[in-house]
């Protein structure tokens, strides 16, 4: 033995045989695009395309941020992902007294329909995958998009890409929520319901563990406490009236990939196994499709550093190498500057860049699943499932995920690794390159992006004009129709779409609800 892994198992320093006694590859693991999908979740993986090349962007203004995704496409980018700031996250405008000073900061300033329009405008939404990390307010970030990629001509039916539309992990690691949990199921249930019938080929959620990850979650956590969230989305989707295999195959995960490369390998493995089993024997879905486990990836931005940060260069590079060794259908890979500010068009390229050389110049993508069969990965990917189906089984006897957060489980679990995790670096227990050992006297300058300071003011222009030209009458007439069907049963899409049509703004809507549903208020008393 030689130590344990990041989830808290023991970590051999030699495998063999022994280790995995009566261990057959060949007759245990499957094929690749078959259940239980340990091995994958298509029979050829990347050996016909690589996965999906997304760069997270979005700051300052909308035009900003069209400027910053039409040179990503330009450089090889196969989908875009948005980054939208706390305001917009929040369902706030830009000129509310809680957006001053957030506006535009660690994303792009979404209002109205205005701002959507230019956000895509010279982009063909027909053409591009987009995926969108929006929670809280996800059904209107989507609305909008519906409606501007249908002036540009393109039908709903055509749309592809994915809202991260995952509140439950707001609630447990982000803060980033407006509603109580109730409501918020509600609304996820509806927009399960309306892309069923509008917008069909649309990921309805992406399920993250990304964030419990940076908030300190291990591996086994974090795969755990997102599943958890998924069986009760699931739940919630059955109690509405939907059935499983016609919103399961639209579920989508989100995971972080570490550094830690074979753990992380394993990780992503066992996640599969358990999700697979989980939509089998659990809800007895018969598609193929509900019960793969398909995952967008973003490296660790909790791992980069401050100090030198050029090094994250290679953090990120063998972060991106775990994550398609792993077997993901997308990949975010950070830019090196990230820790200091927001990415320059520069390290944006070059992190893109990272992703294409693992793609088209290593041979990872010659093979499906590379460490099938090896003692170690097999071992790991054993060790992290029962870890994780531990946890799963004790947020069952808790009542499921929505008693376990309103009692702080998960949230308390993840602060107690996070402080196990800054004992360890403090003490340079845990090896952090450049902060706790071969570090500089001096670090080099380095000057960073720098956002307008007026983008707050340009914003509260923009929404000015935009109140004293459209007809609010019918925008008001709109947002009661919000309220009336948040107080009953209807699909809250249909009203919300035209409001948004009608140019209400996001922190409109948002309030409609909040007048119906209230916010939430958390409990941190577990």
């Amino acid at each position: 033995m030689s130590g344990q892994t990041e989830s808290g198992t023991d970590f051999q320093s030699v495998y063999d045989a022994d280790s995995l006694a009566g261990f057959d590859p060949a007759q245990q693991l499957g094929a690749p695009g078959a259940y239980p999908y340990t091995r994958g979740v298509y029979p050829t993986m990347y050996t016909q395309r690589p996965w999906t090349m997304r760069q997270y962007a979005g700051f300052g203004t909308a035009t900003e941020s069209n400027a910053r995704y039409k040179e990503l496409i330009a450089n090889g980018t196969m989908g875009l992902s948005v980054a939208f700031d706390l305001p917009t996250q929040m369902g706030y405008d830009s000129d509310a007294d809680v957006s001053s000073g957030e506006v535009g900061k660690v994303g792009v300033a979404i209002d109205s329909i205005e701002d959507m329009r230019i956000l895509f405008g010279g982009i063909d939404l027909g053409k591009v995958s987009t995926s969108m990390t929006i929670n809280a307010p996800a059904a209107v970030l989507l609305l909008l998009y519906q409606l501007v990629a249908e002036e540009q001509g393109t039908p709903a039916d055509k749309l592809t890409g994915t809202i991260q539309n995952d509140v439950l992990k707001e609630y447990i690691a982000r803060g980033t929520y407006i509603f109580p949990p109730a409501p918020s199921l509600r609304l996820i249930s509806d927009i399960f319901g309306y892309c069923k019938a509008e917008i069909p080929k649309w990921n309805t959620i992406s399920i993250s563990g990304y964030h419990m990850a940076e908030a300190g979650a291990t591996p086994a956590e974090e795969i755990a406490f997102t599943l958890a969230d998924g069986i009760a989305y699931v739940e919630a989707a059955i109690a509405a009236g939907l059935k499983v295999d016609d919103f399961a195959p639209r579920l989508s995960f989100f995971f972080v990939s570490r550094t830690t490369i074979l753990e992380e390998v394993a990780k992503f493995r066992a996640a599969r196994r358990i999700w697979a089993k989980i939509m089998k024997e659990r809800f007895g879905a018969q598609n193929p499709k509900s019960m793969m486990l398909r995952f967008h990836t973003q490296t660790a931005g909790v791992q980069l550093t401050a100090q030198q940060p050029e090094v994250n260069m290679v953090r990120v590079a063998v972060q991106a190498l775990a994550a398609a060794l792993g077997g993901t259908q997308s990949l975010h890979t950070n830019s090196f500057d990230e820790a200091i500010a927001l990415p320059t068009t520069k390290s944006a390229r070059l992190a893109l860049r990272t992703q294409q050389v693992i793609a088209f110049e290593s041979d990872v993508c010659k093979t499906v699943d590379p460490f099938a069969g090896s003692f170690v990965v097999e071992s790991l990917t054993d060790g992290v499932e029962a870890e994780a189906w531990k946890l799963i089984e004790r947020v069952d006897e808790l009542g499921g995920a929505v008693k376990a957060i309103e009692q702080g489980f998960q949230k308390n679990e993840i602060e107690q690794s996070a402080y196990q995790i800054a004992q360890q670096i403090d003490s340079a227990e845990r090896v952090v390159v450049g902060v706790n050992r071969f570090t500089l006297e001096e670090e080099d300058h380095y000057d960073p992006l720098r956002l307008d300071p007026t983008i707050g003011e340009q914003q509260s222009a923009r929404l000015a004009k935009l109140r004293a030209n459209r007809d609010n009458d019918a925008v008001q007439a709109a947002l009661a129709e919000i309220k009336r069907a948040a107080r009953g049963s209807d699909n809250l899409l249909y009203p919300m779409k035209e409001a948004l049509r009608l140019s209400a703004t996001v922190g409109e809507v948002c309030d409609a609800l909040r007048e119906v549903w209230g916010v939430y208020e958390p409990n941190d008393a577990f």
